[in-house]
């Protein structure tokens, strides 16, 4: 009985020195981000999306996994985790930094939720997660698909300066902590939902360089209407700060592009608001993969893309969150299978660019995408 007591004891003790080192190392590692300040959640106190502490959803969410589906989920996981990799390089382009520099409005795409936007001749950034991997620390994590090409290498160095970064939430797929550090120097402003300027800050970004907006606000951004828009998802970069930086989408209006990006986040009525408020949207950024029962309210299925895409009167629709992360229990191409079939039922137009590549938004989009993502 001596011996269970005492090892009882060591096992204890164990946990809890794990738990405090654990602890310490995330106040330390800055890549785990900052906290809002005292001054800034009294601020947020008068908000209704921000209760007991927490931002909310505009109606109720499981952000949780929901293990009443589970044996659903597993019934399909031997057909679903077959090609949850490609098994072989991703077929990429080289980036071509000239038509990127032009004055042209376009559309380049780094794989999952980051891009590069040209608009009205602003270069501008969208959940830049431009690292090899994803995670807090470079030891372990979800790592990138392999290229054809090394397109990502010193990636951010090549970039032409960037008027404006736009952040989403602060999830480690979008929000990327090397990244950011790195495009310090080039970026002159950054644009991020309430609270997420703690991060940014802690890493180094100036104050003065970085809007915070809430749902449904905007501004003026060198002659772009700028917007956040509300999205269903959730936020935290640990499990101490779940919910206490806002997340949504973005509205960038220029004078001859308009641009809708979903953020990450589940179906909802809200796209049918902002297509109300700020359509028609002649290029629409849509999340629809990393999906699975056991969290449907936080990401939409590629089906429910195409239809939030039809809510918010967009003209033409991407499909992004894949091709360049695992991060559910699908295959790599699944969703954007499901998305064409879905947008070729519904008359919807989408394009489906190699990562790397360089779309001119002004001109034909009207064309069926070459299925690349076929290896």
């Amino acid at each position: 009985m001596k011996k269970l007591k005492k090892m009882v004891l060591y096992i204890f003790c164990f946990l809890l020195l794990l738990v405090v080192g654990i602890t310490v190392f995330m106040n330390v590692d800055p890549a785990f981000g900052g906290n809002p300040t005292t001054e800034q959640k009294e601020t947020y106190q008068k908000l209704s999306n921000y209760v007991d502490g927490k931002f909310i959803n505009e109606i109720p969410t499981q952000v949780g996994i929901n293990f009443s589906n589970a044996s659903s989920t597993n019934e399909d996981s031997a057909s679903e985790t077959k090609n949850r990799n490609p098994t072989s390089p991703i077929p990429v382009s080289a980036v071509d930094w000239n038509q990127i520099k032009s004055e042209n409005d376009s559309l380049t795409w780094f794989g999952h939720s980051a891009f590069l936007l040209s608009i009205d001749n602003k270069k501008l950034l969208i959940d830049p997660m431009l690292s090899p991997i994803v995670s807090p620390v470079s030891f372990v994590g979800i790592k990138r698909y392999e290229y054809s090409a090394d397109i990502m290498l010193h990636l951010i160095d090549k970039m032409p300066p960037i008027d404006a970064v736009f952040i989403t939430h602060d999830h480690y797929d979008h929000l990327d902590y090397q990244s950011i550090v790195k495009l310090n120097s080039k970026v002159s402003h950054f644009f991020v939902p309430l609270g997420c300027s703690a991060h940014l800050i802690r890493w180094g970004i100036p104050e003065e360089k970085i809007t915070e907006l809430n749902w449904w606000e905007e501004t003026d951004y060198q002659g772009l209407t700028v917007a956040l828009t509300p999205a269903r998802h959730f936020s935290g970069r640990e499990p101490f700060n779940i919910n206490t930086t806002l997340w949504g989408g973005w509205v960038i209006l220029g004078n001859n592009t308009r641009i809708y990006t979903s953020g990450d986040g589940g179906y909802g009525p809200h796209f049918k608001d902002i297509g109300d408020e700020y359509g028609p949207f002649d290029v629409t950024l849509i999340e629809g993969a990393q999906y699975d029962r056991n969290w449907p309210d936080i990401h939409m299925v590629p089906e429910q893309s195409v239809q939030a895409n039809l809510d918010v009167n967009g003209e033409t629709m991407m499909l992004m969150h894949w091709g360049a992360f695992t991060l559910a229990n699908h295959a790599w191409n699944e969703p954007i299978k499901r998305a064409l079939k879905e947008a070729n039922e519904r008359e919807v137009n989408i394009i489906a660019p190699k990562i790397g590549e360089t779309i001119l938004l002004d001109s034909d989009l009207q064309k069926s995408p070459t299925p690349w993502w076929d290896i």
